[in-house]
């Protein structure tokens, strides 16, 4: 049994001698390792995307409302009874929706009954004043006749006494008076009759227009189409289509769109972290989720510079409006697009994978092979994407570096660039 264990332990002892070379042969020579534990650096072209889901849109579209002039008839909210289905082609004069009548019926009941109030005060009015300033010129004749009387009584006593002449002077000159008075009064009450019609008049006339305007409103709750095209329904505040049943505001009589398929646009939104990078004129390809093949290119056309809370989204977001260059008969508003925003591009870069990047105290470092060893090499890192990161100093094309690090990797010591390789490097990654 003792020779037993002896001799298993100088086989183990031999093994272990033996392996040792290999194994150190084997760390020496780059391209003998695991491909899948060592990369090499690589120079080549090396961007940045961001990618993001997004959905077309027109960039230019005809308006499909309902009556204009809804709210000065009264009708504040209006739903929708009916409407084609969206994608629907129409000819200008087509019948795209139909408005529930129920509100306005009820208006224009109460308009005319109102109408027809106001036109009984202004036949009244009219009545009344015919009585009374027919009253008036009776009552002018009258006086006319008794001035008449008494200008004669007056010319009778001349051969009276005085006194009796004077009484008649007194009665032609009361009779006079009251003339005046009454062509007076009868001036007066026809400034009177004239401001009383005027007033029932313009009531009368205001009800009349307020009948036409709820009339044209009524008819306008047929809503037909502008112009030719194929209908797209519009969206609400709360990213839901407006179809029957939704509402429509006097303020926002928007039922329908008739989109321009030839100009296109994807709006999508980026989240707060990776907005900073987006920028107006910076390319785009967009990719359809109805057609993964087909490859569309665009430009970024505008950030916003406030953000929102989007529903069923945790954090805040910014709208970007990427503009599609090619037009293309297959493109429809409201398809779901796939957004690569490139935000930055250096034709000629050393780079290795993002997962070989270590990082102590702030200074980052990866494991390179050397010959036949392992160091700990700082590097000076740029810009990074999803997979790899640009590397401004420290390594050289042709490198290998370690893709997980060494047992005892911590232990090894740091090796350093030439200070003025770092300050350069670093300057230029500031510019």
């Amino acid at each position: 049994m003792l020779f037993l264990r002896t001799h298993r332990f100088l086989i183990a002892g031999t093994v272990l001698v033996l392996g040792a070379p290999t194994a150190w042969l084997l760390a020496g020579d780059p391209k003998s390792d695991d491909l899948s534990l060592v990369a090499p650096v690589k120079r080549g072209e090396f961007t940045v995307t961001v990618t993001t889901a997004g959905e077309l849109r027109a960039r230019e579209f005809v308006q499909i409302t309902g009556p204009a002039n809804a709210q000065q008839a009264g009708a504040y909210q209006m739903k929708i009874a009916s409407i084609v289905p969206e994608g629907t082609v129409v000819k200008a004069g087509d019948v795209v929706a139909e408005l529930d009548r129920s509100t306005i019926a009820t208006k224009l009941a109460d308009v005319t009954l109102a109408l027809e109030k106001a036109q009984a005060q202004y036949e009244q009015a009219m009545l009344d004043s015919t009585l009374n300033l027919s009253t008036a010129r009776e009552d002018i004749r009258t006086k006319e006749l008794a001035l008449e009387e008494k200008r004669l009584a007056k010319e009778q006593a001349v051969y009276e006494a005085p006194t009796v002449q004077r009484q008649a002077a007194i009665d032609l000159e009361k009779a006079e008076r009251a003339l005046a008075q009454a062509r007076t009064d009868y001036h007066t009450k026809t400034e009177q009759a004239r401001a009383k019609l005027r007033e029932v008049g313009a009531e009368r006339q205001r009800q009349k227009n307020l009948l036409k305007v709820v009339q044209e409103v009524m008819a306008g709750f047929t809503i037909r189409s502008p112009a030719p095209g194929m209908v797209t329904y519009v969206r609400e505040w709360n990213g839901r289509k407006r179809t029957t049943g939704s509402q429509v505001s006097s303020w926002d009589p928007t039922v329908a769109t008739l989109p321009n398929l030839a100009l296109m646009e994807s709006v999508t939104y980026i989240n707060e972290i990776d907005v900073r990078k987006i920028a107006a004129g910076q390319p785009v390809v967009v990719t359809l989720d109805a057609d993964p093949s087909k490859r569309l290119t665009g430009v970024v056309t505008s950030v916003a510079n406030v953000g929102e809370q989007r529903p069923n989204a945790d954090s805040k977001v910014f709208e970007v409006k990427v503009q599609v260059e090619q037009s293309d008969s297959t493109l429809r508003p409201g398809m779901t697009t796939g957004n690569a925003i490139e935000t930055f591009r250096a034709p000629d870069a050393l780079f290795v994978p993002l997962e070989t990047l270590g990082n102590e105290a702030g200074v980052p470092f990866v494991y390179r092979q050397a010959g036949g060893r392992v160091v700990r090499q700082q590097v000076v890192a740029g810009v990074m994407n999803d997979d790899a990161v640009i590397i401004l100093a420290g390594l050289a094309e042709g490198d290998f570096v370690l893709l997980a690090p060494p047992v005892g990797g911590d232990e090894l010591e740091l090796v350093r660039p030439p200070e003025t390789v770092i300050d350069a490097q670093d300057d230029s990654a500031k510019r």
